[in-house]
């Protein structure tokens, strides 16, 4: 019977790294738009590219594709191609998973979930506005802290991955004039709610958010300019 032979842990650890890095670095070039939508992703050149072997290449690829943010294709991966359809397809699930959250954290959350909520808000509260990535960053903490507070933990990770999808649309709705201030009253609306466990007002309040959110990122994609 063969032994198994034992790789040595620094060998792991180096190729552990690697992966991490190359994945980050991709991840950040497609969302930035460096692989612009359709782009091939060509396992060889991305090595070179990253100065790598094609081993974390190919496992970053693979993590991505959970991630939604590549595609199999007939050559290979690809960047996945921006679409009306799919914000819309995107949306559909999203809004129902957000009202059905926001009714969980009314119903479920916990003391300190509430402090965690309104810590992101006031965070959220203090965010400039004229820092897009900073907006976009603590508006999605004030919703991560009410889907951990629903304390259900398969709604958390689908809304996760509905999130990476959306991260190939990187304009952020919280800067169309009048949604920022907009965004922080429905905010703190949907709090009031989940602090006196009004689970039917959360939701609905959740669910009419989500829906502006939706047709406001209609609207930059159809104002974006023609490739």
């Amino acid at each position: 019977m063969a032994r198994r032979v034992l790789r040595p842990r620094a060998d792991l650890q180096k190729e552990g790294a690697a992966l991490s890095e190359v994945y980050d670095r991709l991840r950040g070039e497609i969302v930035d738009g460096t692989f612009e939508a359709g782009a091939q992703l060509v396992e060889l050149a991305l090595a070179e590219k990253y100065g790598t072997s094609r081993t974390p290449v190919r496992e970053a690829l693979r993590r991505l594709e959970q991630d939604g943010l590549v595609e199999r294709a007939e050559r290979g991966m690809r960047v996945p191609t921006r679409s009306p359809e799919e914000i819309l397809e995107i949306y559909e699930v999203r809004i129902s998973l957000e009202a059905t959250a926001a009714a969980a954290a009314a119903q479920r959350r916990s003391d300190f979930d509430l402090i965690r909520i309104r810590r992101a808000q006031t965070a959220m509260d203090n965010t400039a506005t004229d820092d897009p990535p900073a907006m976009a960053a603590a508006n999605r903490a004030v919703h991560e802290a009410i889907w951990v507070a629903s304390h259900n933990g398969t709604i958390v990770d689908l809304l996760t991955r509905l999130n990476n999808h959306l991260t190939r649309y990187p304009a952020t709705t919280l800067k169309v004039p009048g949604r920022w201030s907009e965004a922080l009253a429905e905010h703190h609306a949907l709090i009031d709610a989940i602090e006196q466990r009004d689970a039917d007002r959360a939701h609905d309040l959740a669910r009419d958010h989500m829906t502006k959110a939706r047709e406001l990122r209609l609207q930059i994609y159809r104002d974006e300019p023609a490739d």
